[in-house]
């Protein structure tokens, strides 16, 4: 049978033919409307068992002085995070002797800086066992570790003791387990990290305790013990053994080194990140329910689109100019990092935070600093011969992604 001949000329083929074309234009139109539908109800689903807490503003001490410059620090964003110790959640039916079950000391605080005029974002680590007041500005002195203000009152704390301490206007946080870091690390296949033995050794000491809270099987790293304790070596380390060699603190370097090694692990997570957008969405699902911030879910996703696209800047510990050890602690009666001076560390912070803005502390920072050098003897006479770890220095935790 012959084929029916068809005027492709005519005008009835042609609207025929036009019909078909609007209707796949149509269809397909309706195929990404309907993905971007579900990807929208998805990211809603996931971001919904983020456990989104709204602060109490009243809580939230900002100084008087500060709140009158805060236009002037509009080209930075800071956010507060928090890792808190996530060993509680391995406690049940254990002996319990250090009050870890219900611990919600934040033993990581960054302040992660997002500059949106240079593009780059930079991180601050608290020293965990910083000395902040962590009374109401004119309320008196209540001085303890930095650690604890999460304890005493929740993120409403940690923002007014970082905010007063430091001269910040902070009311944007994140706290995390820091266990679901192990899991986020997993995700993207591990890290590679330059160890020494000694290190290997520590790391798989904390892993018996990160492994249980994490719920995986206790691996050790591997190491070379024919070597001595400074030998070094690069390994590829699982979530929970990364996870244990932030936590180092001991072996030399004491709490400076210990947040130059959990910024480096941070720095690793974004660079892989990078390379891998695609696992995102995986990452997203597998951090939700371990996450509460303040941030809303648009503040989130852009958040995320800035760690892909910006660029990761340097990092340090504060404080910059610093004291710890017998010293301090015949002094005070406890083990804690005092800053010298308060003053002159928190201007540094400013000049590092936000770039070209002239910076002069307020009364609070020079009351606070007073009180801590009339109790500690540590005045500016003693700054050039104390450690120095901040911007220009040659101190091995400066600068984001090396391991010394």
């Amino acid at each position: 049978m012959s084929k029916k001949y068809v005027n492709k000329r005519s005008r009835k083929y042609r609207r025929r033919r036009r019909r078909r074309i609007i209707f796949g234009v149509e269809i397909f139109v309706l195929v990404l409307l309907a993905a971007g539908l579900f990807g929208y109800m998805w990211l809603n689903s996931v971001m919904g068992r983020m456990q989104t807490q709204g602060l109490d503003t009243t809580k939230i001490q900002i100084n008087s002085e500060v709140k009158e410059q805060i236009e002037e620090m509009s080209g930075s964003q800071i956010i507060a995070v928090a890792g808190l110790d996530a060993r509680g959640a391995a406690m049940d039916g254990k002996k319990d002797d250090d009050g870890l079950r219900d611990s919600q000391n934040s033993d990581t605080i960054i302040l992660v800086c997002i500059d949106h005029d240079n593009k780059d974002i930079r991180m601050v680590s608290i020293m965990r066992d910083t000395w902040m007041n962590m009374c109401d500005p004119g309320d008196g002195y209540d001085f303890d570790k930095a650690n604890s203000a999460y304890n005493r009152g929740g993120p409403e704390a940690m923002l007014s003791m970082l905010n007063t301490n430091l001269d910040l206007a902070i009311e944007d946080y994140v706290s995390v387990d820091w266990k679901v870091l192990a899991d986020v690390i997993d995700v993207l296949g591990g890290v590679d990290i330059e160890m020494r033995n000694a290190e290997v050794v520590w790391a798989n000491d904390y892993n018996k305790d990160v492994s249980a809270a994490q719920g995986v099987e206790y691996v050790p790293i591997e190491y070379n013990e024919d070597e001595d304790n400074e030998y070094r070596e690069v390994h590829h380390l699982t979530g929970a053994q990364a996870v244990s060699y932030a936590r180092i603190r001991y072996g030399g370097g004491d709490d400076a080194l210990r947040t130059a090694r959990q910024r480096l692990v941070i720095n690793l997570m974004m660079e892989k990140v990078k390379s891998s957008p695609d696992k995102i969405p995986q990452i997203i699902d597998t951090a939700a329910d371990s996450i509460s911030t303040s941030l809303t879910t648009t503040e989130i996703i852009q958040l995320a689109y800035n760690a892909v696209t910006y660029s990761m800047g340097t990092s340090y510990a504060y404080p910059f100019e610093l004291c710890y050890g017998e010293n301090v602690k015949d002094a005070l009666g406890v083990d804690v990092v005092i800053p010298v001076t308060m003053y002159s560390n928190v201007k540094e912070l400013h000049e590092y935070l936000f770039p070209g803005v002239a910076y002069t502390p307020s009364w609070v920072i020079e009351d606070y600093n007073y009180y801590i050098v009339q109790e500690s003897g540590y005045g500016e006479s003693k700054i050039d011969s104390v450690l120095h770890q901040g911007p220009g220095s040659s101190s091995t935790t400066q600068v984001a992604g090396t391991a010394e």
